[in-house]
């Protein structure tokens, strides 16, 4: 019979006693961690540097993995300092006042905007599920195929793709690797379940539904999983390569870009000591030959031996620098155009400051337009020009033809828009920032700022435009990644705003925007009702195929209010690459219809598509008016004495 086994020996808590275990040799007992001194957290717990040499003494890992835990951990910890003093000091110049760090958990004013939003969905039963089976089936065709990659490592069909050209999934790991592959799509899909909700709400008027999807879209932009560091395989892998090198130095920049912004966000997009203007950029030879409070007029030399008899006056937009048309001098139009033959004088706007608070619209008009021309005659003896406006510059361009059409003034005898507006009714998302609510937010902000508008609240609107291009991506890129943005002379074009005076500014944005006068015949300056029927001198309309700020139909409808010939040509690119595309470059396309019909979808129809510039078919237009040539004329023409060299003073003015 088999012995019966005795009993566990039980402790008094009736806890099964264990049998002892066998004593190690001294030298395989791993050394006692030292004892705890007071002030290193909770008794009888070693610290991490502890634990790493008990972890090393048991083989666990190497010296060289220590080191690198070590200088990781004392990266963080640096990150972490730096991160709570970057905290205290937005709070306290937040409670000292500054109007530009007051929180502001709306700065849009969209809650009302939202809130009708969400009341029709959540009143919509067949909306809502209409919406979550989407989301639902999207959410099982990505589970089987994150499933099938991870268990075989095979491919499987995406249950949805990014939008094309969205360059946030560039790295490879967002497709290669399931994982990340798989937080990629459920971004997507939760995006545009959100988006898909909101454009089908009820009840909402038109610009309601644009504010409604604009915010929505800022909201999905900030909340993409490549803004976060433990959730963007490109950060991970750089801190582990650099040991978190890159958070600390990301910090140090944030610090940095809130100093220059004095507690306000001044995101760097480049090197702004990568250029001079001057001499990398706005560097075609001329001279300033006038100079009033609003603007310097700029004559360019002579790049050959005759030049066409008719002028060219370019007026840029006042709310850039004007050298986005003269950058490098393979890419300028400036340069471009003196080569052609062309005698080009280009109006610099001057970067104002509260001393010029209640300029008003009509004193560009008449002391930056005019003036030139009056300037123009005197120098070259030609009483008529061809002009040229650059976005908002093209909308001062065209109500000043509308009033020297009620004055009888015929100095101009052709006008050319670059990306312009005369009508503001399909005017895109700068829509959203033309409301009740924002309006009295600029104004205030201007009577805070002395009566101007600072650069950096147009950058910041612009940006916004664009976030994932010009925000976002330079949050990872200087933040996260701990990188320096590289030298980019169009964001560094950008980033060198100027001030907006506060009388013009609110002006524009309520006549033009608001309340689109010029275009439906209301508008009155100097005691006429300006109408832009009586403007019948030839026009040519430039507009581009993906311009967010002047959209494309906007402009066509810009064109059909002119009572004489209008040509519409459509370029391909955006609002400054569909402009600036020199025909060395050999890029983008554009098209042309010499027909003006009633819809733009009929003139596209009837379109026919060129590659390349559209730069030497305007020549052509501006040649066939007038081709007579004269000698070349030297800046001042012997009339005026040069004031200094092209690019002049007022672009250099930092804001």
């Amino acid at each position: 019979m088999a012995e019966k086994k005795k009993p566990a020996r039980r402790t008094s808590s009736g806890a099964r006693a264990r049998k002892p275990a066998a004593a190690k040799p001294e030298s395989a007992r791993p050394a006692p961690p030292p004892e705890a001194k007071a002030g290193d957290g909770v008794k009888n717990e070693p610290n991490p540097a502890q634990a790493a040499a008990a972890a090393a003494s048991l083989g666990l890992v190497s010296d060289a993995d220590i080191e690198r835990l070590d200088t990781i951990s004392r990266n963080l910890m640096q990150s972490a300092l730096k991160s709570q003093k970057l905290m205290s000091d937005v709070m306290r110049r937040s409670l000292e006042g500054d109007p530009s760090l007051a929180p502001n958990a709306d700065p849009l004013h969209a809650a009302p905007e939202l809130m009708k939003a969400w009341e029709s969905i959540l009143s919509d039963p067949e909306l809502l599920l209409q919406a979550q089976s989407d989301l639902y089936r999207g959410y099982l065709d990505l589970w089987a195929g994150t499933n099938k990659r991870l268990m075989s490592g095979g491919e499987a069909e995406p249950a949805i793709q990014p939008e094309q050209g969205d360059k946030r999934w560039r790295s490879k790991a967002w497709s290669e690797h399931p994982v990340f592959d798989a937080i990629k799509q459920s971004y997507l899909l939760n995006q545009r379940f959100m988006l898909n909700l909101l454009a089908g709400a009820k009840g909402l008027d038109e610009a309601a539904q644009r504010k409604v999807n604009f915010v929505t879209r800022q909201m999905m932009d900030a909340m993409a999983p490549t803004n976060f560091a433990l959730t963007n395989p490109d950060v991970i892998e750089e801190t582990i390569r650099t040991r978190g090198e890159n958070l600390a130095r990301g910090l140090t920049q944030l610090m940095s870009d809130l100093e220059r912004g004095n507690g306000r966000l001044a995101l760097s997009q480049t090197d702004m000591d990568g250029f001079e203007v001057g001499k990398d950029l706005a560097a075609t030879p001329g001279a300033v030959i006038w100079r009033n409070e609003v603007m310097e007029l700029i004559q360019y030399a002579p790049a050959t031996e005759t030049v066409r008899q008719r002028p060219l006056l370019i007026a840029p937009p006042w709310i850039n620098k004007f050298y986005i048309m003269d950058m490098r001098p393979q890419g300028s139009m400036i340069r471009w155009l003196t080569e052609q033959g062309f005698t080009v004088f280009l109006i610099s706007w001057i970067n104002p400051d509260p001393r010029l608070k209640d300029a008003s619209f009509e004193d560009y008009i008449r002391q930056g337009l005019f003036t030139a021309l009056e300037v123009i005659e005197t120098v070259t003896g030609e009483r008529q020009v061809d002009t040229v406006g650059y976005c908002i510059g093209g909308t001062m361009l065209g109500t000043a033809l509308a009033l020297m059409a009620a004055e009888g003034d015929d100095r101009i005898a052709s006008a050319t828009f670059f990306a312009a507006q005369l009508d503001f009714k399909l005017a895109g998302e700068l829509l959203v920032f033309i409301d009740q609510e924002w309006f009295a937010e600029i104004e205030r902000l201007m009577d805070a700022q002395g009566g101007v508008l600072d650069g950096r609240t147009m950058a910041d609107t612009f940006n916004m435009l664009r976030s994932n291009d010009l925000v976002w991506s330079f949050v990872i890129n200087n933040y996260l990644l701990g990188r320096q943005p590289q030298a980019f002379d169009l964001l560094y074009w950008n980033a060198d705003q100027t001030r907006m005076p506060k009388r013009l500014h609110l002006y524009y944005l309520d006549t033009f925007y608001r309340q689109n006068k010029l275009s439906e015949g209301r508008l009155e300056i100097a005691g006429h009702r300006l109408d832009l029927k009586n403007v019948t001198i030839p026009v040519f309309m430039q507009a581009s195929k993906e311009d967010h700020i002047a959209p494309a139909g906007s402009v066509y409808r810009s064109a059909q209010k002119f009572g004489g010939p209008v040509q519409y040509m459509m370029a391909g690119s955006g609002h400054i690459a569909g402009v600036v595309n020199h025909p060395a470059a050999n890029k983008y396309q554009h098209w042309i219809n010499e027909t003006l019909p009633d819809t733009r979808e009929a003139w596209l129809e009837g379109a026919e598509e060129r590659p390349g510039s559209w730069w030497p078919h305007w020549k052509a237009w501006l040649y066939a008016m007038n081709d007579a040539q004269v000698p070349a004329r030297e800046p001042g023409g012997g009339k005026l004495e040069p004031i200094c060299p092209a690019p002049g003073e007022y672009v250099k003015v930092r804001s």
